[in-house]
């Protein structure tokens, strides 16, 4: 999508962090880099499509994939011959944790980007808006969240989804049980295994961990979208500089028109490792925060 308010986008952005980068003393995060000739990246287990283990050390997915285009440009505007990128994998309850302390440099998983949250880390430019969703075996007859009455409804520990169902179950009477799985993978087994009959959750997370069961024809995703978030990229609170120069990579990325192409590689394509499809089609939402770039908070996106 090499639209001409993205290019202008870019180079307003690579002018300005040609700046910071010359003087790369007021940045934290890209002395460290320079001076230490690795970065850190969090990253999630089990977020498929967005970011999860391929096995063993090795991590991939769209918003990893991406994170390493960042990490590439920065390189080249420090003057870096290499960059070393250390994976950290972190969890729902500790991501914001460790990018505030600064164990991870920049994290690449599946964060929305809220007004709590922002008091204690940074947001860059929005890449991709979710819909939540709710996901059932096929054959329960559930369709929507006013079914689950008196039902185990599964999500995952320290997510934005939890605050959710507990709107959504006074807003509509309705009464269910909540239980926690300690990561995305775990939630879905809950469902999986019958000890839940909903899981609640980021769609493109119940479509990747639909896609990987044993019989994907066995669940669905169904229901009202209980909410549209932004999911973005994490990056440390107090270091305007290196957050210009991740949204300058960003703009430079979307400029070159790799947009379209990413999403199709890790949201229609065969992926590692089990070459499983998910199958989710680019929303009208992803697409405008694409032509649009910002960093605006899911609170404005519930306006």
């Amino acid at each position: 999508m090499k639209s001409k308010q993205a290019l202008r986008s870019y180079l307003v952005a690579s002018f300005c962090v040609f700046g910071v980068i010359t003087a790369q003393a007021s940045s934290p995060t890209l002395d460290k880099i320079k001076t230490s000739g690795t970065v850190t990246m969090g990253v999630r287990e089990s977020s498929i499509p967005m970011s999860f283990t391929t096995g063993g050390e090795r991590y991939d997915g769209y918003h990893v994939e991406i994170c390493r285009m960042i990490l590439n440009d920065i390189k080249e505007k420090l003057g870096m011959s290499a960059l070393k990128i250390q994976y950290q994998a972190v969890t729902s309850q500790n991501r914001v944790p460790l990018v505030q302390n600064g164990t991870v440099d920049i994290e690449c998983g599946t964060t929305t980007n809220n007004a709590a949250r922002a008091k204690d880390v940074g947001f860059a430019n929005t890449l991709y808006v979710e819909e939540v969703r709710i996901a059932v075996k096929a054959n329960s007859g559930i369709t929507s969240i006013a079914q689950l009455a008196g039902k185990k409804v599964a999500t995952t520990t320290g997510t934005t989804s939890v605050q959710l169902l507990r709107r959504h179950e006074k807003a509509n009477g309705v009464n269910f049980d909540e239980v926690f799985g300690k990561d995305h993978a775990d939630s879905f087994l809950l469902l999986e295994s019958g000890r839940a009959d909903a899981f609640v959750m980021d769609g493109s997370i119940l479509a990747g961990n639909i896609a990987n069961a044993k019989n994907p024809k066995d669940f669905k995703i169904v229901g009202e979208v209980l909410s549209t978030e932004p999911i973005a990229i994490m990056v440390p609170k107090n270091d305007p500089e290196f957050k210009a120069a991740v949204n300058a990579a960003i703009a430079k990325i979307v400029a070159g028109g790799n947009m379209p192409n990413l999403w199709k590689k890790w949201f229609l394509s065969p992926i590692p490792p089990k070459n499983i499809v998910v199958g989710l089609e680019l929303s009208p939402a992803t697409k405008n925060a694409w032509a649009n770039l910002n960093d605006k908070p899911a609170e404005d996106y519930q306006k």
